[in-house]
């Protein structure tokens, strides 16, 4: 065979083999069909047939009745606006007094909800924490309390506009805040009503612990929150704190001796000794301006004014924002604290007073539970 044949052989295998690719790229690699090689299903064919679409989402709401003169109203305004974003009706758990959320939480848990959302003040938010923390089910808040500090704080809308704070809990998106936690010396627990959190919920173990995901404190604070009623709240709204607040604002001094992670600190003369897990109070007034939610830290502040004239610098500083310290304003942070001081003090967790004691110790589990804010947010 001559080098011209072999070379013509050559070309023509060649051509062929070109000619087999171009034909595979021009009809893509359905183009070639088998005799029995089934037709390519048209592109339609791959989108989800309308019967068989996921099911519309479904929240729970955890409802403290007391907030509320007509739930019926209620409940019918947040299923027409449940309906309106494209969500099923919600499955509405009322807390009781025996179990202000804690219970009905995890049992919305198990039912799979996509989202829980506390309907009512701090003390209930805080209830529901109980239950959400660490899992990877979020909460958003309907806040209908007096102070609503944890909803100001995440830019939540307050007051009346259920259906916005609905809106935000349906499709904002997700946030990982710290859970702050707060442990009554054992002794000094026993025999203490907790009026802020259920102690035997409807479902699960027994909270022992105390979470706060705001602020907690020991004295001035406490005595503040102690002391002012139910009805003064309802009438005034948050400046009712105000008013109790002057009656106690000398309260005595008491002598605090406290470690931070667990290095011994000097010991200080407090009116009150706070926890904050972030650091606007009511009325949008920033305590401490570097708190962070998710950052896996506790801000601790020691308040010591001794004179009325001790009180105004106080009120300079966190007016102004400023972060430097004073001997009547310090503050500090940490992971883990243990207080101790001589005599019985009352304590306050995210506005609820839930007993009275002379040790303390504050921890907090970093991101262990998921909000949802604003999408912008």
């Amino acid at each position: 065979m001559s080098d011209w044949t072999l070379l013509a052989i050559t070309l023509a295998l060649c051509l062929i083999l070109i000619g087999v690719v171009v034909a595979l790229v021009l009809k893509g690699p359905g183009g070639t069909r088998g005799r029995h090689a089934r037709p390519r299903p048209e592109r339609s064919s791959f989108r989800r047939k309308s019967g068989h679409q996921a099911p519309p989402r479904r929240a729970a709401i955890i409802i403290n009745p007391t907030k509320f003169d007509d739930l019926a109203v209620v409940r019918a305004e947040l299923t027409a606006a449940s309906a309106t974003l494209g969500w099923d009706e919600p499955l509405f758990i009322e807390t009781t007094i025996e179990d202000p959320g804690t219970g009905q939480a995890r049992l919305a848990v198990e039912k799979g909800v996509d989202v829980v959302c506390p309907l009512g003040g701090d003390g209930t938010i805080r209830a529901v924490a109980v239950a959400l923390a660490g899992t990877r089910t979020p909460m958003g808040l309907l806040p209908r309390g007096t102070g609503n500090l944890l909803a100001r704080n995440l830019d939540i809308p307050v007051g009346a506009d259920l259906t916005g704070a609905l809106t935000v809990a349906y499709s904002g998106r997700n946030k990982a805040i710290d859970v702050a936690w707060l442990e009554l010396d054992p002794a000094e627990e026993a025999g203490v009503e907790d009026t802020g959190q259920a102690e035997e919920p409807i479902e699960g173990p027994p909270v022992e612990r105390h979470p706060f995901l705001v602020m907690a404190g020991m004295g001035f604070d406490a005595a503040i929150m102690g002391n002012t009623s139910e009805e003064m709240k309802k009438r005034v709204g948050w400046t009712a704190y105000f008013v109790t607040g002057i009656r106690s604002i000398f309260i005595k001094r008491f002598r605090v001796q406290w470690t931070i992670d667990g290095e011994r600190q000097d010991p200080v003369l407090a009116r009150t000794i706070l926890f904050g897990n972030c650091g606007t109070l009511t009325g949008g007034i920033q305590l401490i301006p570097s708190a962070r939610f998710d950052d896996g830290l506790i801000d601790g502040v020691v308040v010591a004014p001794k004179t009325i004239i001790g009180w105004g610098s106080v009120a300079v500083r966190v007016l102004g924002r400023s972060e430097r310290d004073s001997n009547e304003l310090y503050r500090t942070s940490g992971a883990v604290y243990t207080v101790e001081v001589e005599d019985d003090h009352p304590v306050q967790v995210d506005g609820d007073v839930i007993g009275e004691a002379s040790r303390l110790r504050v921890t907090v589990d970093k991101q262990a539970l998921i909000v949802r804010v604003a999408a912008t947010g």
